[in-house]
């Protein structure tokens, strides 16, 4: 079972490495980011970009590229359909957005002819390691959908499930999260997290699954806190998945793990054929380089 980021990179480096193709690579910050993936021996990188630049940012960088495939490409619409069409022929095994808008990596992604759409939706996922934690959190969706209806919470969770598996769990412990316990009809997000509890005793996350909701914040990451309220649960203070009401939540939770709880962190989007990387400048390099390992183990256990 991974419970720190870092054993991702040694389990990676003892595997059959996975091909990432990167979307507008000539960026320093990704380029650097490939680098340490590259030199810790964890993936193969297939360069879309131009190619001029991405062999100047190397030189200055010091990445040798020696062996390594570049494709060059001018344009960021270039860029996109080349990386994502390199997925879907499975000459690579997943995609990471570099120097282009996001709107156009998942375009690409969408493209109904040769993209990598699914009949899923797609969905952000986080994985953080935290300090008052003894284990990994997955947190969903606090990047892509806003304010997710039923119907789009149980896809959201299916990814990450999907993301999760690869954690080598024995049992997937997920919290439905909402501001109380009890459902109230005029609070939408207990309604919905009750349906998803009773979904999952009807068999639709698997046999390895439990779900709990409505679960609050403090419930779902405290044992202490469920014995104070008297709280029965098969999932509190043990949970690995955090289902999100709505994206402030999850924005805000994220936000708040990295920047008051200094916590570690990498995120992939979910819910096409193969694991999207989707980085931002924000990130500190260590994310960008656990981000790509995520995605890395995911893309791996789907082959």
């Amino acid at each position: 079972m991974i419970k720190k980021l870092d054993q991702m990179l040694d389990v990676l480096k003892g595997s059959e490495k996975v091909v990432l193709s990167v979307a507008a690579a000539h960026d320093e910050e990704v380029l650097l980011a490939i680098k340490s993936a590259a030199q810790m021996d964890i993936i193969v990188p297939i360069l879309v970009g131009q190619e001029q630049k991405i062999r100047q940012i190397a030189e200055e960088i010091k990445f040798d590229l020696d062996g390594i495939k570049i494709i060059d490409k001018e344009t960021i619409e270039e860029c996109a359909e080349t990386a994502v069409k390199l997925v879907s022929s499975k000459e690579a095994d997943f995609v990471m957005k570099g120097l282009l808008d996001t709107s156009v990596i998942l375009k690409a992604v969408l493209n109904k002819e040769w993209g990598l759409r699914t009949d899923s939706l797609l969905s952000h996922v986080m994985i953080y390691e935290v300090g008052f934690y003894h284990k990994l959190l997955v947190l969903t969706d606090g990047g892509m959908n806003i304010a997710p209806d039923y119907d789009q919470k149980v896809k959201i969770l299916k990814n990450a499930i999907k993301a999760t598996e690869p954690l080598g769990l024995d049992n997937i412990k997920v919290a439905a999260l909402a501001a109380k316990e009890k459902v109230n009809p005029k609070m939408q997000a207990t309604v919905d997290a009750k349906a998803l509890e009773d979904a999952c005793k009807q068999g639709e996350f698997g046999d390895n699954v439990i779900v709990e909701g409505p679960l609050a914040f403090d419930l779902a990451v405290s044992e202490e806190a469920c014995k104070i309220k008297g709280f029965k649960t098969e999932v509190g203070g043990d949970v690995d998945i955090m289902l999100m009401p709505t994206i402030e939540v999850g924005n805000g939770i994220g936000k708040s793990f990295t920047y008051a709880a200094g916590a570690k962190s990498a995120g992939i989007i979910m819910g096409a054929k193969a694991p999207i990387v989707l980085v931002s400048r924000a990130d500190s390099h260590e994310s960008k380089l656990y981000s790509i390992a995520y995605g890395a183990i995911v893309a791996a256990h789907k082959k």
